[in-house]
């Protein structure tokens, strides 16, 4: 997850990266082509070293080139035209590819990656893996490490002209993990879980593993989370922060996490007390399967629906869709601005979200006549010679009239003695007012968010008070903190209970003091039912309900 945005997708190479694996070994990447200037794909790296003392957490956030919002919209008309809530047939690669390219051009670094996988596999382009290898190593160039960890993929399957070669592509993964990237990071420290080693499977150095899979935790990674937890379960028997950190992976996302809790709750393993909970394990199930659905969800209000016991669940009255959506992240709809017209009274009054439709053809008619059509007209002069007379033909505005019924005498005193002098009044057909449409939300048109209205009057608060009221809060530090990049982003919500403590401000990873985080309610707690039961609901901004 980014700060912004979903995540790009990645290419359909990582579907069967380890695919073909004969061996690992401890030679260097070698230095294929000894023309200058050397190609990022043929950099010469330093071996892979699965035994390494040491790891430095970094956040590929704090490298990657900065996104402006007229790239952010183009790549997130992309993102919604190839939406996993989509049928296959009716995601459209083609205008995808359009806008990504576009984006691209203005420096987004997400749509670029996005559009080498269109060309990797030739979706609504020609295929290219040339194309898609060069898109990459323009990235290269730039300092993402998004890209270095593309390009050790495109190695281990053997992409186009590149050849083959596990070793090189181990070494790419941990050039990447070392700049930042999260999804290497998750790879590779997984791999670093052993307490043996067995190449290609695994080795044993599960400290800087862990590591690893901590600050791919850190940034939002669900992967990381899941592999993470696994193994504070499995191995280290920490069954408490293993708990926390599998319910963690799925509010990111994470579809292994999810049905990790489903078998753990079902059959009441040691991560549960070793009680069995059919109501929980049923909710993590269908997360699981909304996850296998459209692997772009994310769920940061989970504890809305399912809070980790000993909570009490919510009641739920079994819809699945209300379950998902209740979890989602919420996006703020902005508030509406008046539209023209809307202010004025009388027949000039055009209704709130309304506006006028051009006409296609011009009806004009005099005004001692009946009025032939229901909608608004507009009186002007039947012609225009004084600068006086343009003065107040400016001034009039458009009034309704219902078919049948008379102009009303219009006003022209304000033209003084020229008044009585002045072409004769006519009055002109503008239409009927429609309604406008807003376009909803990138992530809400993608199915990943729901939208919301900000509640009135704002509530706000610091992370070291107790919570205020029921619902879903945003978190927020400001911009000019130095942990602003790696902690303000879209999905940074929690359902908070009144009176309960706000979470962990950093998540235990980014260490930001609880009173520099500001916290924005946005209302839609679960209504109470009968005895002042929860009950598992959409909510609204401004009611009350549980948030007393």
């Amino acid at each position: 997850m980014t700060d912004s945005t979903i995540a790009h997708r990645r290419p359909a190479i990582f579907v069967a990266l380890l695919v073909s694996v004969f061996l690992l070994t401890g030679c260097p990447m070698q230095d294929q082509h000894s023309a200058a200037p050397v190609l990022p794909r043929f950099t010469k790296l330093d071996v892979f070293d699965p035994h390494r003392p040491t790891f430095e957490c970094k956040h590929e956030v704090d490298v990657n080139p900065p996104i402006t919002a007229e790239a952010e919209a183009l790549f997130q008309q992309g993102m919604a035209v190839t939406s996993y809530d989509l049928w296959p047939d009716d995601r459209d690669n083609e205008k995808a590819a359009q806008r990504w390219t576009e984006a691209a051009v203005l420096g987004h670094w997400k749509a670029q990656l996005n559009l080498a996988g269109l060309y990797l596999q030739g979706l609504g382009v020609p295929q290219d893996a040339d194309k898609a290898l060069e898109l990459t190593e323009d990235l290269m160039r730039k300092g993402v490490p998004a890209a270095w960890d593309n390009m050790g993929a495109y190695y281990m399957g053997g992409v186009g002209p590149l050849k083959q070669d596990a070793t090189v592509a181990y070494a790419f993964w941990q050039k990447a993990a070392d700049m930042g990237s999260m999804a290497a990071q998750a790879y590779l420290g997984e791999k670093l879980l052993g307490t043996h080693d067995e190449p290609p499977s695994f080795w044993g150095n599960r400290v800087i593993g862990l590591k690893m899979l901590e600050c791919g935790f850190a940034q939002g990674s669900g992967k990381a989370a899941f592999e993470l937890g696994l193994t504070l379960d499995v191995v280290e028997r920490a069954y408490p922060r293993a708990l926390f950190v599998l319910h963690e992976s799925v509010k990111l996302g994470n579809e292994d996490g999810s049905r990790y809790l489903f078998g753990s709750f079902d059959d009441g393993d040691a991560l549960g007390e070793h009680r069995i909970d059919k109501a929980r394990a049923k909710r993590y199930q269908v997360l699981a399967n909304a996850l296998w659905r459209n692997p772009d969800l994310r769920f940061p209000n989970l504890d809305k629906v399912l809070p980790l016991p000993p909570a009490d669940l919510p009641k739920w009255d079994g819809n699945n869709q209300a379950l998902i959506d209740a979890a989602k992240a919420l996006v703020i709809q902005p508030a509406r601005q008046p539209t023209p017209g809307s202010q004025r009274s009388g027949r000039a009054r055009i209704p709130q979200g309304h506006v006028l439709q051009p006409q296609a053809r011009a009806v004009i008619v005099e005004a001692n006549t009946p009025v032939p059509h229901s909608g608004y007209w507009q009186p002007r002069l039947y012609a225009l010679h004084r600068e006086h007379e343009q003065v107040w033909e400016r001034a009039q505005v458009p009034q309704r009239y219902e078919k049948g019924e008379t102009f009303e005498t219009v006003d022209r005193s304000s033209m003084g003695p020229y008044a009585k002098v002045a072409p004769r009044t006519v009055w002109h057909y503008m239409g009927e007012a429609v309604a406008t449409t807003i376009g909803s939300h990138p992530l809400v048109a993608q199915g990943i968010a729901r939208s919301t209205s900000m509640p009135e009057p704002l509530v706000r608060c610091q992370g070291s008070q107790p919570c205020p009221r029921t619902g879903v809060w945003l978190a927020s530090i400001p911009k000019d903190h130095s942990f602003a990049a790696r902690y303000n982003r879209w999905d940074r919500q929690s359902y908070v209970a009144h009176g309960r403590a706000f979470p962990d401000s950093g998540d235990g990873h980014l260490h930001i003091e609880p009173s520099t985080v500001t916290w924005l309610w946005l209302g839609n707690a679960n209504e109470l039912g009968f005895g002042g039961v929860a009950n598992v609901s959409l909510g609204h901004p401004g009611a009350e309900g549980t948030n007393a």
